[in-house]
């Protein structure tokens, strides 16, 4: 009898999976049909000119009816731990037991991760992070911009961009979303994204009436467009470290939990600091950049955040703390040039 009843079981649960799954459309992505309760990889193809890239995307259509949310790594090649995090988090999808639908862009940036290339782009020198919404005729970097904004951004309900640290800069892990005042319930949703990201800090951008000039970053190209939008940055100093990694896979499932693309309760942080305005401090000089604090420390205003010299090794300036704050990120290694990041503090009154 338990037998019978199990097998009764089985056969009901598999009947109610696959009439789900008949009453989810495809998904259609760039001319391919993707059936409900599958995933499908495909290299999209970028051409400017003579100049040419992929953008390795992963769909997976959910088997039941769900939102639509845009995750990309890679924006720059030597943020790795997004990038790794993005490789490993095909294995805690199951489409067939998703709803809704995810758009993983594993590495936006293929040119300047192969050739290990700091910030910009090495085939024209350009910083895909300044260049959104991109343009249909560009170089190359303003393309990948483009066919990210039309392909990937514009086909979302949700959306999540995952930096880090770069190779010259010591971060310390944070959330953030945009803010603008004319667009309370997108600003709102975006609010709620980031908190279900698990982070104990939380970066607010804009905080301004409205958005009224170009995109220029990704995420913000998504708000732009009325999508709520988040980032996360998590990971330092351009290396892989197992647990920025691990921390950026499960804020991601979590955020997954929270839009109920998966089931079960996102990550829940009680009170988070949240950083309403920060103040960056560059550096007036060319020579060597040095200090001893790193990126979470507390700092006071007028302090010395370090000190500056020339080639030779002669004092050339003290640099001084401009506010109160914590230190969200610095430039951790010594060559420095006029107009060079130094600290970007977080303000804490």
């Amino acid at each position: 009898m338990k037998t019978l009843h199990l097998s009764v079981f089985l056969f009901i649960s598999f009947f109610s999976i696959m009439t789900a799954q008949a009453n989810v459309k495809p998904f259609l992505f760039v001319g391919e049909k993707i059936k409900a309760g599958t995933k499908k990889s495909v290299l999209l193809p970028v051409v400017s000119g003579q100049d040419s890239t992929v953008i390795p995307i992963t769909v997976f259509h959910g088997s039941k009816k769900g939102p639509v949310l845009g995750i990309t790594a890679g924006v720059h090649g030597l943020e790795y731990a997004p990038i790794m995090a993005a490789q490993a988090l095909p294995k805690h999808l199951d489409p067939t037991q998703m709803s809704g639908t995810v758009l993983l862009v594993h590495l936006a940036n293929v040119p300047a991760f192969l050739q290990r290339s700091l910030m910009v782009n090495p085939v024209d020198g350009k910083n895909l992070n300044r260049v959104f919404p991109g343009k249909s005729d560009g170089t190359l970097t303003e393309k990948i911009a483009f066919v990210i904004s039309t392909e990937v951004i514009a086909r979302c309900d949700n959306f999540i961009d995952v930096h880090a640290g770069d190779a010259n800069n010591d971060l310390r892990p944070y959330a953030g979303y945009y803010n603008y005042f004319d667009m309370p319930e997108v600003s709102e949703k975006a609010r709620q994204m980031a908190v279900s990201l698990g982070f104990d800090f939380i970066v607010q951008f804009g905080n301004e009436k409205s958005l009224t000039e170009e995109s220029i970053y990704c995420s913000r190209e998504a708000t732009k467009r009325n999508i709520p939008a988040v980032d996360i940055e998590c990971g330092r100093m351009g290396i892989v470290e197992e647990k920025s990694v691990l921390q950026i896979q499960q804020a991601l499932l979590s955020l997954m939990r929270h839009l109920q693309i998966l089931e079960g309760e996102p990550a829940s942080v009680r009170n988070p600091v949240m950083i309403a305005k920060r103040t960056s401090v560059s550096s007036k000089y060319e020579g060597f950049f040095y200090s001893d604090l790193t990126s979470g420390d507390y700092v006071k205003k007028d302090m010395k955040l370090g000190y500056i010299t020339d080639l030779f090794g002669n004092h050339l300036a003290d640099v001084i703390c401009p506010t109160d704050g914590v230190i969200l990120y610095k430039t951790f290694n010594p060559p420095i040039k006029q107009g060079d990041g130094l600290f970007n503090i977080g303000h804490t009154n």
